[in-house]
Order: structure tokens, then C-alpha cells, then sequence
């Protein structure tokens, strides 16, 4: 268990994160509310004016796709830079350096409560209504929290070798945005590649939030275990890897 000392650490590195992304912003955190309310539209333009798809409730299908991805990649890339970006850190401040990327993650959660907020907003717009379904989003928000950060720790360590990792990931955000049913429905997805898909944390994120907003009930219990699998062996494999990596950091930084 960490102390309290490196829990203060990593305050101040969340702290530290939000000053730096809206240093010089005169909209500040209204980018986090911005972002997804322009590309839902454009999104809602295209598949209802250009190609219609037949997705009723569309805005706010597309809604429960993108606050789950946007929360992902802004993640991801910012755990896998955090070890470089934090160079003085980590060579002279004696912390635990898997403390460094986790930060980077946590820090999104600020930026994810507003879009959360954002997407409660738009589920009682559109008349779906508080429902007893809504005490799972927590519970799925906590199961893939920890896949991110191991996963943060693992494209993090790799960066600090290969400095080509972030743009490794920044062709990764732009794939899975395809891959993730952000703007189609499961169930136009083929048989043969619906596994895939549920065993996608990210992808079986999107399907849950939309069962517990949408549809008023709970996420299938498939979607709970895969999930519970899928950030077990990522936190698992993320520190271990960046645990046998972070001795040599020193020598790359």
C-alpha cells in the first residue's frame, strides 16, 4: 500500500496535469464538454440527414459511445508520455514509477466526471429517466479504470526504449474508433466477429453504458466478467512489464 506521501505525489501530479492542459485556455474545462457535443453532431448529421441509419435516440446512442472512448484515448497516450514528460521526477524524486503513469490516467477521471455529467444530462433529455440500471456505471467505470492504467504502465515503460510508441498509440486511438461501436449497434455486428467484440473492454463498455442508460437495465453479466478478466490480466501484465523495465529508465531518459 502506497503511503501517504506518495498519495500526495500523486495529487500534485494530477493537479499538476490539469494546470498544464488548460494553461492558457480561456474556455478551460468547457473543451471537455465542447469536444464530444461537436463530434456527436457531426456524427448525428451523417447518420440521420446523409446516411440514415434508423438508431433512434441517435445523439445520445453516439453519446454513450464517445465519452467511454474519448476517456481511453486521451488516457492512454497521456500514461504512455508520462514517464518522459516527467524526466526530473523520475530522476530525483525517489517514488515508486508506476505512480507516474497511474497519475496520468487518474487525471482524466476530472475531465470524465464532466462528460459524465454531460451524458446523465442527455439520458434525461431524451426522456429515458433515472433509473435503478444507473448503480452499474460506477461499477463498470471501476473495472476499467485499472484495465487503462495497466495498460498506461505498459506503453509507458515501452516509450521510455521507443520513443515511437506514442505515435504507435495514436495510430491505435484512430483504428479502435472504427473497431468500437461508437456509431453502429452490436447487434450489425457479423456473428463471426462478435466475440471480438465482446471481449473488448472499451467495446464492452459502450455496450453496458447503453444498457444501463438506453435500455434501463442492467449489462449482461457476459459483458461484467470479460470485463473483470480483461483489467485482471492488463493491471497484472502492465506492472509487472513496467516493474522489469523501470531499472534501466535512468539510462534512456
Amino acid at each position: 500500500m502506497w503511503s501517504g506521501d506518495y498519495r500526495y505525489v500523486i495529487s500534485n501530479l494530477v493537479l499538476k496535469d490539469f494546470r498544464v492542459r488548460y494553461r492558457n485556455m480561456s474556455l478551460g474545462m468547457l473543451w471537455s464538454l465542447l469536444n464530444p457535443l461537436v463530434m456527436m453532431g457531426v456524427l448525428s448529421f451523417v447518420f440521420t440527414m446523409v446516411f440514415p441509419s434508423g438508431i433512434p435516440d441517435f445523439p445520445l446512442f453516439v453519446l454513450c459511445g464517445l465519452v467511454p472512448f474519448n476517456f481511453f484515448s486521451v488516457a492512454w497516450i497521456s500514461a504512455t508520455v508520462s514517464v518522459v514528460d516527467n524526466v526530473n521526477l523520475v530522476k530525483r524524486v525517489t517514488v515508486p514509477r508506476e505512480i507516474i503513469p497511474v497519475a496520468a490516467v487518474l487525471s482524466n477521471c476530472v475531465h470524465l466526471g464532466v462528460q459524465m455529467g454531460l451524458l446523465l444530462s442527455f439520458t434525461l433529455l431524451f426522456g429515458k429517466g433515472v433509473h435503478w440500471s444507473w448503480l452499474w456505471l460506477p461499477v463498470m467505470w471501476a473495472l476499467f479504470i485499472p484495465f487503462v492504467c495497466g495498460v498506461g504502465m505498459l506503453f509507458a515503460a515501452i516509450d521510455v526504449y521507443i520513443r515511437d510508441a506514442r505515435y504507435v498509440v495514436e495510430s491505435g486511438n484512430t483504428v479502435l474508433f472504427w473497431l468500437v461501436p461508437i456509431f453502429y449497434g452490436f447487434e450489425q455486428i457479423k456473428p463471426q466477429y462478435a466475440m471480438l467484440y465482446s471481449y473488448n473492454p472499451l467495446a464492452a463498455l459502450v455496450m453496458a453504458t447503453r444498457n444501463i442508460l438506453m435500455d434501463g437495465v442492467a449489462p449482461a453479466m457476459s459483458l461484467v466478467r470479460n470485463m473483470c478478466l480483461a483489467s485482471a490480466v492488463a493491471l497484472v501484465v502492465g506492472w509487472y512489464c513496467f516493474h522489469r523495465m523501470k531499472h534501466r529508465f535512468y539510462d534512456y531518459l
